[in-house]
């Protein structure tokens, strides 16, 4: 396969680290453009070293440069508010984005669970930290029964949230609770979000709860959670269940009291996972953007692989 020009927009954290991501990788992308807006970035300075084309006049100066033309595919690692902002200026252009801030414009991409479906995008919402590393196991508990009610709380670093995460709390939120019905299939959601500040830094930890109607097949279930985990850190190495599913009964003479919709019998399902960073750009605690970016790369590789098989040679 021939390579796969793609552009990054956003030189911080995020985008520095698909950067090397793809830099490293012998997959089909290339990067054939970086754009930022702080000049002193060390994202900038790291793609220039590396031979990768730069700008720091963000989108517009991406649009000025002649590797442009070539540009297939533009992955956007800058904030809510500004990819709404640089889908508005790049729309017109045919470029295809990846979104990896929570604006949500797209429909919501998790690869593991419903990249096929959405190989026609034009622009792909990668949901959250949060969404990438839940959704997949709402959605394996949901292919044996009915989930009425999810509920994740991802945790991670202080040290590992940046400007860009901070001010996309709210965002945060309500996309990964969104993306936990629309894509992993439960019927209501909530998502929490917890800033750790202990040091040394922890890693990022997520825990899933799954109110299954009615009796859940708990063998079933456990073995489609430990398949998904496995599919899931085929591109996230660093994904792994912190321990076994855990099952909790509610009958209904004993039910459990919830507040929103009263009582509930069937069963509770916790799954409680892990993420480690791959340590490319970013520290191995921040496995909340380490999911972000490999998630996004393994999206771009699979459009990639797709137009390819299209195009003819």
């Amino acid at each position: 396969m021939s390579r796969y020009p793609v552009a990054i927009v956003g030189s911080g954290n995020i985008g520095t680290d698909l950067m090397i991501k793809i830099l490293r990788s012998d997959g089909p992308l290339a990067v054939a453009a970086m754009a930022g807006i702080d000049p002193q970035s060390d994202g900038l300075a790291r793609a220039a070293r590396l031979g990768v084309p730069t700008t720091a006049d963000g989108v517009e100066g991406l649009l000025a440069m002649p590797e442009f033309g070539a540009v297939k595919l533009v992955l956007d690692a800058t904030s809510a508010g500004a990819h709404r902002a640089n889908w508005a200026r790049l729309a017109a252009h045919g470029v295809r984005m990846i979104d990896l801030t929570p604006a949500a414009v797209g429909p919501y991409c998790v690869p593991v669970v419903n990249i096929e479906e959405h190989l026609d995008a034009t622009n792909l919402n990668m949901v959250t930290c949060g969404g990438q590393a839940t959704v997949p196991i709402v959605a394996a508990v949901a292919q044996s029964g009915i989930v009425s009610y999810a509920e994740i709380i991802s945790s991670i670093s202080s040290r590992s949230a940046g400007p860009g995460t901070r001010a996309n709390i709210d965002e945060f939120t309500e996309t990964t609770s969104a993306a936990l019905r629309i894509v992993g299939g439960a019927q209501r959601s909530k998502a929490v979000m917890i800033l750790n500040p202990a040091e040394p830094p922890v890693l990022m930890r997520n825990t899933v709860y799954c109110l299954v109607d009615g009796d859940a097949d708990r063998h079933t279930i456990e073995n489609d959670v430990a398949a998904m985990a496995d599919k899931v850190s085929s591109y996230v190495p660093g994904y792994r269940l912190k321990q076994r599913v855990q099952f909790e009964t509610f009958s209904a003479a004993r039910p459990l009291y919830i507040p929103e919709t009263g009582k509930f019998s069937g069963t509770r399902v916790t799954v409680m996972l892990e993420v480690t960073g791959s340590a490319h750009y970013l520290p191995a605690y921040a496995g909340n953007l380490d999911i972000m970016t490999s998630a996004a790369k393994a999206t771009a590789e699979r459009i990639a692989a797709s137009e390819s098989a299209i195009t003819p040679s």
